[in-house]
C-alpha cells in the first residue's frame, strides 16, 4: 500500500484527535493485516469510491481510550460504550475521513464518502468489502490504543 494514500490518513487522524480532544496519540508500526479481527471494542467504518480507486477505512478504538475522547470533547464520562459513544465514534470517523479526503483530492484521487457505519462489542470483527490489501496502524495512548485499518483496491 501507498504511503501516498496511508499519510493523508494518520495525518487527519492525530489532527483530529489533538484538536477536538486534545489527546496525542504515539504512532506505531504499520502491519499488514490479515484477519477481519478489530483491535478495540469500538470501530468506525466508511467507504470511499472513485473513478479509479476504491477503499475503506476504520477506526477501531479500545473502550479506556474512548471514553477519554468522550469526556475531553463532551464533557461526559458513560460507563461504557453506549449510544452516545457510538455517535461520537461515527462523527470522528468522518472527520478523519474527510480530512484525508480534501489532502488526495489535491494529489489527484478523488472520491466520495459513504456514510460510516459504527460497530461495537468485544471481538467484533470489520469487514471492509473491498478486494486489497489491508493495513493497519497502531497507536498509544495511557488510557488505550486505536487501530487504523485501511484497505484499497491499488
Amino acid at each position: 500500500m501507498n504511503a501516498e494514500f496511508i499519510n493523508p490518513f494518520v495525518a487527519a487522524l492525530l489532527n483530529v484527535l489533538k484538536t477536538m480532544a486534545q489527546t496525542e496519540l504515539k504512532p506505531g508500526k504499520p502491519q499488514k493485516k490479515e484477519d477481519d479481527k478489530a483491535g478495540g471494542d469500538v470501530s468506525g467504518l466508511i467507504g470511499m469510491v472513485g473513478e479509479n480507486i476504491q477503499g475503506s477505512l476504520s477506526i477501531s478504538f479500545e473502550k479506556g481510550l474512548v471514553l477519554e475522547i468522550m469526556h475531553k470533547m463532551l464533557g461526559e464520562r458513560p460507563d461504557g460504550i453506549n449510544s452516545e459513544v457510538n455517535d461520537m465514534v461515527g462523527e470522528i470517523t468522518n472527520m478523519i475521513c474527510g480530512g484525508a479526503k480534501n489532502e488526495l483530492d489535491e494529489k489527484g484521487f478523488d472520491f466520495g464518502m459513504a456514510t460510516p457505519m459504527v460497530v461495537s462489542g468485544e471481538n467484533h470483527t470489520i469487514d471492509h468489502q473491498v478486494d486489497g490489501k489491508k493495513m493497519i496502524m497502531p497507536f498509544s495512548h495511557e488510557s488505550g490504543n486505536v487501530y487504523l485499518e485501511m484497505c484499497f483496491n491499488k
